[in-house]
C-alpha cells in the first residue's frame, strides 16, 4: 500500500491519469470521493463499505479499484475488511434468525445483536454441541427415521478397545441423506427447480432445469435400476463423470439405494482409476463415453477399461451410440433404464441405515504413495449442508454454482449443501474459464458463486466476466487453494462487492474448519472464525497449544470433537494418521490436521502451507512421494528427486518444484528439456492439471539421522526471494 496516496490526498488528474476515465468522469468520481471522506474520514471501514457500494462497479478500471481500497487502507494496518456486515441483512440471515429467536437462550442476558455476538456464537457451538446440532438440524428440516439417543457420546464404551477421541455422534439414529434431499419440507415443494444448467456450445439458448418433482423421478428410477445389478447391500459403487445432471442423479440414487459411492475425478489416468478401485473394492462404475468440450472429444470409458474396472454402466456422450464397441458385461444407461421403465414414476423405498453406515469413499493424498481411502457416513453430509447454511448463508431460492467434480469433496459438498437447503445447483457442461460460464452465471441468477483461486486469475486475465452482470451474487466461496489480496478484490468488484467466504477443511472433515462469515467483517485471502462446531489450536514450538487468544503461527491441530468427520480409514490406521503422537488439552487428545496456520494480532486466520510432505496443487493434494516416484524414472539421468509446493512472493497457489540430484554431477543436462519429461510424466500417468514449474538441481538430498528427506528444508531454502528461480 505504500506506492498509493491516501483518499484526502488523491486529485482528480490521479484518477484521471488512469486508462479508461475521462476528464468528466473524474471530476465526478473525486466529487463524489470527498463527500465521502468528508462523512466518514479518508481511511475507515466505513469510508470503504461506502466507496465500494457507491462508487465503484465493473465497469470501472480496476487500477481505480485498487487506488481506492489500497488508497482507503493505507494506514490501517494489516488484515483490513474488504466487506463489513450490515446490521439489516444480518438480521435476515439463517444465522441472524437463529439468534434473532435463540440469542438470549443461548447466551444469556450479554446477548446484543448477530453481528456483536457471533465469535461467542461459535463458541457456544463449541461448548453446547448438543444444544447447537439439535438446533440447527431442525433449522435444516433434518429428519430421522429413528432419532439419535442423543447428539454425542464423547467416550462410547463398546468402543474402549479402539481408540475414538471424536467421540461418536447421533448414537443410534437411522437415516438416509438422499432421502432427505428429495424431500418435500418448510424448504421447498415439488415444483421448486432444484437442477439448472446449460451445455457449452448452447450459450444463447434457455437455461435448462429440473424441478423437485422431476429429479425424483429420475433418482427413483435410477435406484431401482440399480438394484437389477444383483450387487449385495452396501456395495461399492465408482462414479467417474464429469459433474453433470446425470451425474448428481447417479450419486443420489446410489445413497438413496443404500449402495456405497465411490468417487473418482474425472481428470484421472488410468493408474489412479485402478488404484482408486481396488481400495475400494468396487463392484461397478458409472462412466461416460466421452467428454466433450466445445470441439474436443476426451476419451473417458477408456480409461475406465484400460483401469481393469468392473462392470461399467456407460453413458453415451450423445444419443444412443458410443464412440468404442462396449466390453463383455458392460451396459449402456438407456439399456439399463429400460429393464425398469416399467418403475417410472413409483416411488423408490429409502434404505435407512445406522448413522455409521458409509455412503461415500472420497480419496485424499498422505504423505504415502496411496491416497488415503476417507469414507463419509450418513451424518456427513449435514456437516456439509450445516457449513453451508451457517457460513455461506445458503437457503431456500438461492442457486449455488461451483465448478468441480464428484471425484472431490466439494462435488458432493455442493448437492448436499444445496439440496438440503432448499436451494437449487447450477451445473455448466464446459469449461468454467471463458466468458460462457461467466454468461451462465448472469443467465441463472447465481446468489452463491464458489472458486478456487486459479479460476479467477484466468476470468481476470482475460477479463471474461465483462459485460455480464453478476449483481444477483450474494457472497463468493472459495476453497482449494491460497488466494491472493489482489485476484479476489478483483473478484469482489464483479458483483459490486459481495463478500469472500474463504473456506479451508478436508475430505475427512466434511467440511471447513476454518471459514467466514456474512456476519463478520472479511479480509481478503483470510478466514474470520472457526468453523461452527470446531476448535482450533495453533502449536509452538514446544509443540503444545498457544494461547487461544495469542498471535503466532504454527502447525494447526484441531479439537477432536467435530461433527462429520471421520472415524476410520479404509487402507491406514485411523488413530495414527490423525491422533497418534498428539497433545492433550484438558484430558483430551488433540486431533492433527498438518497446515501451518499463523494467527494475526487482529484474529484472523493465514495458510501457510502443508507442515508435512503434501502439497496443494492447483486445489489438489498430492503426495510429494506420488511425484517423485514417477519423475524418478522419467529419466535415465536422474538419481533420485524431491518434490516440493512452493508459495510465489506475491501469493497465490503453490508451484510444483523438483529438486534433482543427478546420476552423474559432472554431466551437462538440459533443464528445460528434463523439465518436459517430468510434465509429461506426472501429466500421463497422474493427473493432466498438474505442472512442474522449475526443476533445480541439488548434489544432494537433506536428510534425517533415520535417512528420511527433510522437504521442508527445501521448500523454505527455494521460498527465499534470493533462491527463487525466476521463471518459477
Amino acid at each position: 500500500m505504500a506506492n498509493y496516496k491516501s483518499l484526502d490526498a488523491i486529485s482528480v488528474a490521479d484518477i484521471q491519469s488512469l486508462a479508461g476515465i475521462t476528464p468528466s468522469l473524474a471530476q465526478k468520481f473525486h466529487a463524489e470521493l470527498a463527500e465521502i471522506v468528508r462523512d466518514h474520514g479518508a481511511g475507515t471501514p466505513a469510508t470503504w463499505t461506502h466507496i465500494s457500494r457507491r462508487l465503484l462497479n465493473p465497469d470501472l478500471p480496476f487500477s481505480l479499484h485498487q487506488m481506492m481500497y489500497y488508497g482507503c487502507f493505507k494506514d490501517f494496518g494489516p488484515d483490513p475488511p474488504a466487506w463489513s456486515p450490515d446490521p439489516a441483512s444480518a438480521i435476515l440471515s439463517n444465522v441472524g434468525q437463529l439468534l434473532d429467536k435463540h440469542g438470549e437462550e443461548f447466551l444469556g442476558s450479554g446477548y446484543k445483536d448477530p453481528i456483536s455476538n457471533f465469535a461467542d456464537f461459535q463458541q457456544f457451538s463449541v461448548s453446547k454441541p448438543g444444544v447447537y446440532w439439535r438446533t440447527v438440524f431442525e433449522e435444516m428440516d433434518i429428519s430421522f427415521s429413528v432419532p439419535p439417543k442423543c447428539i454425542l457420546h464423547e467416550n462410547p464404551s463398546h468402543e474402549s478397545s479402539v481408540p475414538n477421541p471424536g467421540g461418536e455422534w447421533l448414537p443410534g439414529a437411522y437415516l438416509n441423506p438422499a432421502k432427505s434431499c428429495l424431500s418435500c419440507n418448510s424448504k421447498r415443494i415439488l415444483n421448486d427447480v432444484v437442477l439448472r444448467w446449460r451445455d457449452e456450445g448452447n450459450d444463447d439458448l434457455p437455461v435448462s432445469s429440473m424441478t423437485l418433482e422431476e429429479l425424483r423421478q429420475e433418482v427413483w428410477l435410477v435406484a431401482y435400476a440399480l438394484d437389477t445389478l444383483g450387487l449385495e447391500n452396501g456395495s461399492a459403487i465408482a462414479i467417474d463423470m464429469p459433474m453433470n445432471v446425470k451425474s448428481v442423479v447417479v450419486y443420489l440414487a446410489i445413497v438413496l439405494a443404500g449402495y456405497v459411492v465411490v468417487s473418482i475425478a474425472d481428470s484421472f489416468a488410468s493408474t489412479e482409476i485402478s488404484t482408486r478401485l481396488k481400495i475400494s473394492k468396487a463392484k461397478a462404475i458409472f462412466t461416460q463415453d466421452l467428454i466433450i468440450r466445445g470441439e474436443k472429444s476426451i476419451p473417458l470409458y477408456s480409461r475406465v477399461v484400460e483401469a481393469q474396472a468392473p462392470m461399467a454402466v456407460v453413458i453415451p456422450s450423445k444419443g444412443r451410440s458410443f464412440s468404442t464397441e462396449l466390453r463383455d458385461g458392460d451396459v449402456s444407461w438407456h439399456d439399463l433404464l429400460d429393464r425398469v421403465i416399467d418403475s417410472r414414476g413409483n416411488e423408490f423405498a429409502a434404505v435407512e441405515q445406522p448413522v455409521g453406515a458409509f455412503t461415500n469413499i472420497l480419496f485424499s493424498s498422505g504423505t504415502t504413495g496411496d491416497p488415503k481411502a476417507i469414507p463419509w457416513t450418513q451424518a456427513t453430509p449435514l456437516k456439509s449442508a450445516a457449513d453451508a447454511w451457517c457460513h455461506m448463508d445458503i437457503r431456500k431460492a438461492d442457486v449455488v454454482a461451483w465448478p468441480t467434480n464428484l471425484g472431490w469433496m466439494m462435488g458432493p459438498w455442493l448437492v448436499y449443501a444445496s439440496l438440503l437447503n432448499g436451494a437449487s445447483i447450477a451445473l455448466y457442461n464446459g469449461s468454467p474459464l471463458g466468458s460462457s460460464f461467466a454468461k451462465f452465471v448472469q443467465d441463472v441468477n447465481v446468489t452463491m458463486l464458489g472458486v478456487i483461486p486459479s479460476i479467477v486469475r484466468a476470468w481476470k486475465s482475460s477479463n471474461s466476466t465483462a459485460g455480464y452482470d453478476w449483481s444477483s451474487i450474494r457472497c463468493f466461496g472459495s476453497t482449494g487453494e491460497a488466494s491472493s489480496v489482489d485476484e479476489y478484490l478483483w473478484l469482489m468488484g464483479r458483483a459490486n462487492y459481495k463478500p469472500v467466504i474463504e473456506y479451508c477443511g478436508g475430505t475427512e472433515i466434511g467440511g471447513g474448519f476454518v471459514t467466514g462469515s456474512l456476519l463478520q467483517p472479511q479480509s481478503l485471502a483470510a478466514f474470520s472464525t472457526p468453523a461452527m462446531g470446531c476448535r482450533l489450536y495453533i502449536l509452538g514450538d514446544n509443540g503444545l497449544p498457544i494461547p487461544q487468544d495469542a498471535a503466532g503461527i504454527g502447525e494447526l491441530a484441531l479439537g477432536p470433537h467435530m461433527f462429520g468427520s471421520s472415524s476410520t480409514l479404509l487402507n491406514a490406521d485411523h488413530y495414527s494418521v490423525y491422533f497418534k503422537g498428539m497433545p492433550s488439552l484438558d484430558g483430551k487428545v488433540l486431533r492433527r490436521h498438518g497446515d501451518f496456520f499463523e494467527r494475526t494480532a487482529s484474529g484472523y486466520y493465514r495458510a501457510h502451507g502443508r507442515a508435512d510432505d503434501t502439497m496443494n496443487l492447483g486445489g489438489i493434494k498430492v503426495s510429494s512421494v506420488e511425484i517423485e516416484r514417477i519423475c524418478n524414472a522419467a529419466d535415465d539421468c536422474v538419481l533420485e528427486t524431491a518434490a516440493i509446493g512452493v508459495p510465489p512472493p506475491e501469493g497465490g497457489p503453490e508451484h510444483l518444484v523438483i529438486a534433482v540430484v543427478l546420476k552423474n554431477p559432472d554431466h551437462l543436462v538440459d533443464l528445460d528439456q528434463l523439465k518436459k519429461s517430468f510434465n509429461l510424466a506426472v501429466q500421463k500417468k497422474l493427473n493432466p492439471l498438474f505442472r512442474v514449474s522449475v526443476v533445480v538441481t541439488v548434489a544432494s538430498l537433506p536428510r534425517t539421522a533415520t535417512n528420511k528427506v527433510m522437504r521442508r528444508v527445501l521448500r523454505q531454502q527455494f521460498s527465499q526471494p534470493q533462491d527463487m528461480n525466476p521463471k518459477l
